[in-house]
C-alpha cells in the first residue's frame, strides 16, 4: 500500500472514530486512549499524524467545511450552474449547522481553548477558509451569471460566515427559541445573491 493511501485511510479512520466518540461522549471526556481503543490504532500510529486529540477535532471541523465545498463544486461541475441547485447544497449545510451538528460542539470546545497558540491558529485558519470558500462560491455564481456582478463577494462571504457562526453557537445553547432560523438565513442569502 502506498504511503499516501495509508495516510488517507488512517486519517479517515481517525475522523470517523472521533466523530462517533463525540456523538457518544461529547468533546470534553474523550481521551486519546478512547480513540486508540475504538480505532484499533496504536499511540505511535496516531501520533505519527497528530500531537493531540484537539488536532483531530480540528480535522473534524475542517472535514465538514470541505465536504460542503465538494458537494457545491460537484453541483457546478455537473452543469447545474443556475442559482438554485448549488445553493441547495449551501442551504442543507446551513440547516445542519442550525441544529445540534457535532461540528458545532467541536467548534465550541475549540473556542474554549483559543488561548493555546496551536488552537488559535487552527481557528483562524478555519475562519479564513470558510470565508475564502464562501467568496469562491459567490464568484463561481457571478462567472456563470447566476449572481449579479454588483455583489461584493468578499463582504457577502464574511457576513455569511459571521451569521453561520451565530447559528452554530446558538445551536449549542440549551432550550433557545429561534426566531431567525436556517430557512430565514437561506432566504436572506438568496435575496442578497439572487434578487428577483
Amino acid at each position: 500500500m502506498k504511503q499516501e493511501e495509508r495516510r488517507k485511510q488512517t486519517t479517515k479512520l481517525l475522523l470517523d472514530t472521533t466523530k462517533e466518540l463525540i456523538r457518544e461522549k461529547g468533546c470534553h471526556t474523550i481521551t486519546m486512549k478512547d480513540i486508540m481503543a475504538r480505532s484499533g490504532l496504536s499511540k505511535g500510529a496516531i501520533f505519527h499524524y497528530v500531537k493531540s486529540k484537539d488536532e483531530i477535532f480540528v480535522w473534524v471541523l475542517q472535514d465538514r467545511l470541505e465536504e460542503t465545498n465538494r458537494r457545491f463544486m460537484n453541483e457546478v461541475e455537473q452543469g447545474r450552474r443556475s442559482f438554485p441547485e448549488p445553493m441547495r447544497m449551501i442551504a442543507e449545510s446551513i440547516e445542519a449547522y442550525a441544529k445540534a451538528d457535532l461540528t458545532n460542539k467541536v467548534l465550541m470546545y475549540l473556542l474554549g481553548k483559543e488561548d493555546q497558540p496551536v488552537i488559535a491558529e487552527a481557528l483562524r485558519q478555519h475562519y479564513d477558509r470558510s470565508v475564502e470558500l464562501s467568496r469562491q462560491w459567490i464568484e463561481v455564481g457571478q462567472r456563470h451569471g447566476a449572481i449579479p456582478e454588483s455583489v461584493d463577494a468578499a463582504k457577502a462571504a464574511d457576513m455569511f460566515v459571521l451569521l453561520t457562526l451565530g447559528l452554530r453557537v446558538r445551536s449549542t445553547i440549551p432550550s433557545t427559541q429561534a426566531v431567525f432560523g436556517a430557512q430565514d438565513f437561506t432566504a436572506l442569502i438568496t435575496n442578497i445573491l439572487h434578487p428577483k
